[in-house]
């Protein structure tokens, strides 16, 4: 076969193969036989061998798992993706409908069976797969591109060249997971706990192959875009997702009110033991797009959306002790020491007990059988004793009144149920500040884990975090298990960590109240360490997603004298202190052309980056979006620029050149 057949042969190859791919897969109605469907892989896989140059990204073939990867790549997430609040009974759904019709009035709700999988967010450009990331802290997830590329019911090509980011669940069907188990009992392994373990672990396995092998399957279930292309709502954006290629739950209902809502959530109680996968709940959103805009976000989760969870297996174990911990914000929080035993397919053998209010009105004694569930299937909790069964010699527990570290006095504060210790010198808190600061979502200082913590903590060479830009290579290396090598690896880590952005930091000092995202939203509004500690209440409160209880936190954080010395202490050592992504709009930027304007780049500019050109973009009040619409206001066309271009042309939107660019923002 010469190269020209070779081409419209394999061409065909990718039609077929896509086609059958999708009736197997996501319609569960295959037209071919599995021999003649692997007889073409075979054939596709030889002419790519004997044709390299034809092997394609989005070929059929690359579904097997390509190379293997050192590491996964950090991800930031163009749009964020924000965990959703929680609904455990009825009360709880019909009070979030009544602060959404309080909002929004007259409203309609999709309601979708909650996956027990993993999050991931799905990228496409003109139609081809380019990236995928897991949720990670819903700002920033892991590059798993290559082990999302094995899973047969993701479209590696869409029915149309759009470019999308899209939110799904990947997920590990009940059968895989038995599969999986029985072939890793047959090995001696140890087994998976249950199928949402094992969907993760197979989706960051660095070898992409050990994730094919795993046979995981993907429900698509948000468009994030999709006003972008036009469309008004959730439930049209799951239709269209479908019209893409991607495979959407059919087990989905548009409800009138939450009277329906309700009844398809007990509907499912009972039926989800039939399904092939897992669920552990029920996601109720707001249909209407606008009216999801009108109810916004917290800084954690969106205020249109609940998720409802299934009531907790729960089972009876013993007590057998109750040991105390002390978080870095000084909370003493007891925990459950209980004999072994499996929930919800996982084993079990600590348990939440919250505060001392809790165990005084349970009334929880050591030695007591009690019963424990997983609240939410996640988090183990005991739920009450049962006194029938106690012999006598079980020991009532009472809270001490000092710290079990430090030995100070506990206080509660602002009639806080919770006990705290308040000496700063607590080491306790001290470790947990220090873990909390190196941890990922904050300064993301590789190799400083808890162990190496506490013993830089136990021979005195830290004290608060600003110790650790003062440590050397001298230090380091008496520490167990720290050669030169590693010493000099984490003291080039906490270097770099000293040019992290503002809002890495904001998170890091462990400020009451203030999460990642919260963090990210101050940092862009103040843009400097300076200014966000003078910011008045006033100013903190006139920031949407910033509420009375976290900007009293921050102004009272901010008060204190150790807390000004502490910063000043961390800008001695030369750690950053401005925010270093795109700006915020200012009451400046709304005269600007761009201002509140959706905007798409394309084609190659000359002068700027892609990213330099979205900054100035944002930085003048403008929104850059990666799809032509109808709702687009303008194109910026570079060198080569092609489909968004033309349709651009179609849609009558206006159009400049780099030229024109530029003299707009160099005004």
């Amino acid at each position: 076969m010469d190269k020209q057949a070779a081409i419209a042969r394999v061409e065909e190859l990718h039609r077929l193969l896509n086609q059958y791919n999708y009736e197997y897969y996501v319609l569960d109605k295959p037209s071919v036989p599995d021999a003649e469907y692997d007889r073409l892989m075979q054939e596709l896989i030889a002419l790519e061998a004997e044709y390299p140059e034809l092997k394609t990204k989005d070929s059929p073939s690359q579904r097997v798992g390509g190379q293997a990867l050192d590491a996964f790549a950090k991800v930031e997430h163009r749009t964020p993706m924000l965990s959703l609040a929680n609904a455990f009974n009825e009360g709880d759904l019909r009070d979030f409908d009544r602060r959404v019709r309080q909002e929004v009035g007259d409203v309609k709700y999709v309601c979708e069976l909650k996956i027990d999988g993993l999050a991931v967010s799905l990228r496409y450009e003109d139609g081809y797969f380019v990236q995928g990331a897991t949720r990670g802290d819903g700002l920033i997830g892991e590059d798993i591109t290559e082990n999302l590329k094995t899973i047969r019911s993701l479209p590696l090509r869409l029915k149309e060249n759009v470019t999308v980011e899209v939110r799904g669940e990947a997920f590990m069907p009940k059968k895989s997971f038995e599969i999986l188990n029985q072939q890793r009992s047959e090995r001696g392994e140890e087994l998976f706990a249950n199928p949402r373990n094992a969907a993760a672990g197979s989706l960051r396995q660095l070898d992409p192959k050990v994730a094919a092998s795993r046979n995981l399957d993907l429900f698509v279930y948000g468009l994030a875009n999709a006003e972008e292309l036009g469309i008004d709502s959730h439930s049209k954006a799951l239709d269209y997702l479908h019209e893409l290629g991607f495979k959407t739950n059919p087990e989905r209902r548009v409800c009138a009110n939450i009277d329906e809502v309700i009844q398809f959530v007990t509907s499912w109680h009972e039926k989800r033991a039939q399904l092939p996968y897992e669920i552990d709940g029920i996601v109720i959103k707001v249909d209407s797009f606008k009216q999801q805009e009108q109810l916004g976000a917290t800084a954690k989760s969106p205020r249109w959306a609940i998720a409802y969870k299934f009531p907790a297996e729960e089972v009876v174990t013993k007590l057998i002790d109750i040991e105390l911990s002390v978080g870095r914000t000084g909370v003493v929080t007891p925990t459950a020491i209980l004999e072994p035993v499996r929930i919800a397919g996982t084993t079990v053998q600590r348990a939440s007990l919250h505060n001392e209010d809790f165990i005084r009105e349970k009334d929880i004694r050591i030695g007591d059988y009690v019963v424990v569930k997983k609240a939410g299937d996640i988090i183990p909790e005991v739920v009450n004793v049962l006194p029938e069964r106690r012999t006598g010699e079980e020991e009532p527990f009472k809270m001490p009144a000092h710290c079990p570290e430090c030995q100070s006095e506990l206080v509660r504060l602002d009639e806080e149920v919770a006990l705290r210790c308040i000496n700063p010198k607590c080491p306790a808190q001290i470790r947990e500040g220090l873990i909390h600061f190196v941890s990922r979502n904050a300064m993301n200082i590789e190799g400083l884990g808890e162990k190496v913590i506490a013993q830089l903590f136990k021979e005195g060479l830290v004290q608060d975090v600003a110790d650790l830009y003062t440590l050397t290579k001298e230090q380091l290396m008496n520490l167990e298990r720290m050669g030169e090598k590693s010493a000099t690896n984490l003291l080039n880590a906490i270097e770099a960590s000293k040019e992290n952005s503002l809002e890495r930091l904001l998170f890091g000092l462990g400020i009451r109240h203030v999460g990642a995202k919260a963090a990210k939203i101050l940092a862009q509004q103040f843009e400097t360490m300076e200014r966000l500690s003078q910011a008045t209440k006033e100013e903190l409160l006139a920031i949407h997603e910033i509420g009375e209880k976290m900007a009293d936190s921050i102004i009272a954080y901010f008060s204190k004298p150790e807390v000004t010395d502490l910063i000043n202490e961390l800008r001695s050592y030369g750690v950053n202190m401005t925010y270093k992504g795109p700006k915020a709009v200012s009451n400046a930027d709304t005269d600007s052309y761009f201002a509140g304007k959706t905007i798409v780049l394309t084609g190659k500019l000359e002068k700027l980056s892609r990213n330099e050109a979205k900054e100035k973009i944002e930085q003048l009040g403008g929104k850059v979006t990666g799809s032509v619409s109808k709702n687009t206001d303008l194109v910026i066309a570079g060198a080569d620029a092609g489909s968004k271009l033309t349709k651009a042309q179609q849609l009558n939107i206006e159009i400049w050149d780099e030229a024109r660019f530029l003299q707009e923002i160099e005004r």
